[in-house]
């Protein structure tokens, strides 16, 4: 025994309650549980149905592809706001970090990847798309380093493009719209290829300034 009385020791001389480290726990759980990650589960979940509604009775039924659209819809609808809500209101998670990409490629790929499997989107369209994105998502890794590149206008453009053409392919569209998502996917492939192309260039830009800054510290 020191003889001295815990409270001039600096404790309070009461052991914690029960419950604190519990509810601590509960509280940084519960964090993982708020409305950004919440929307990115729902368009991770969306992923299969979406993938069964498009292919359900052969690929070619007009009311399964409208649901298809549906689906898909919604998921672009989640992937606007739930990075929104994250920066916005500091929701910003680990979990949502890792699972946000993944959910945006998991859709747009299987959306892109049946189409073409029902010849209704050349492959080679797929191969593009789905290899730029692949190709920069292992370039940021490359970087990361020295820095994240922030998303340009022409990326969100490029977003929007993808989103709006696969949307017009899923649905079963005839006569000038058939014709329109034709236009609409060209536009989003030459934005795929120039911002890919941009982010190569700005990613290597990034890692030449942050090797100099390292030998300048040396």
């Amino acid at each position: 025994m020191t003889g001295v009385p815990a409270s001039a020791a600096g404790g309070t001389g009461r052991r914690p309650a029960p419950g604190a480290k519990l509810g601590a726990a509960a509280v940084n759980q519960a964090s993982l549980w708020n409305i950004a990650n919440i929307l990115t589960m729902i368009r991770l979940v969306l992923v299969p149905g979406f993938v069964l509604l498009l292919l359900a009775d052969g690929g070619y039924d007009p009311v399964w592809r409208a649901l298809a659209w549906a689906a898909f819809a919604v998921a672009m609808i989640t992937d606007i706001f739930d990075g929104h809500l994250a920066r916005t209101y500091n929701l910003v998670t680990d979990f949502g970090k890792i699972a946000d990409p993944i959910a945006d490629k998991a859709i747009m790929g299987s959306a892109l990847i049946c189409l073409s499997y029902l010849g209704d989107l050349p492959w080679w369209v797929t191969g593009v798309i789905l290899g730029r994105e692949l190709g920069i998502t292992l370039m940021r890794f490359w970087v990361i380093r020295y820095g994240v590149i922030p998303a340009s206008r022409g990326g969100k453009l490029k977003t929007l493009a993808q989103g709006t053409a696969v949307g017009m392919y899923v649905l079963a569209l005839t006569g000038p719209l058939a014709t329109l998502r034709f236009w609409v996917m060209a536009l989003a492939v030459v934005l795929t290829v120039v911002t890919g192309l941009d982010y190569i260039r700005q990613a290597v830009v990034l890692r030449r300034a942050g090797l100099a800054e390292e030998r300048a510290e040396r």
